[in-house]
């Protein structure tokens, strides 16, 4: 499964934004899970269940930080198929250079 997520602070007396977001990203690296970021997502792949821990855990540091909480979250879910967060991306690059 591929999930594109944005979590920040919202409301509230909370620091930058830029670093609880940073925070965030973080713990998204430190699971060992394939991902990237970009200035719009965080994209991370795995099993549902890993990768839901991960973006609970993300949304957890921001919430130790502001009072509120903002999750924007899409999904790809599609069994049996790894490594697509880079497939998916080699694909449309090849339709572009026929």
């Amino acid at each position: 499964m591929l999930v594109a997520f944005s979590v920040a602070p919202s409301g509230g007396e909370s620091d930058s934004v830029g670093t609880a977001v940073a925070e965030a990203v973080r713990v998204v690296r430190e699971s060992g899970l394939p991902c990237e970021t970009n200035a719009m997502f965080t994209n991370v792949e795995g099993e549902w269940d890993e990768v839901m821990a991960v973006v609970k855990q993300a949304v957890d540091v921001i919430a130790a930080r502001a009072p509120r909480v903002s999750l924007v979250l899409k999904a790809d879910i599609r069994p049996g198929h790894t490594n697509q967060l880079h497939a998916k991306v080699a694909r449309i690059e090849a339709q572009l250079s026929e």
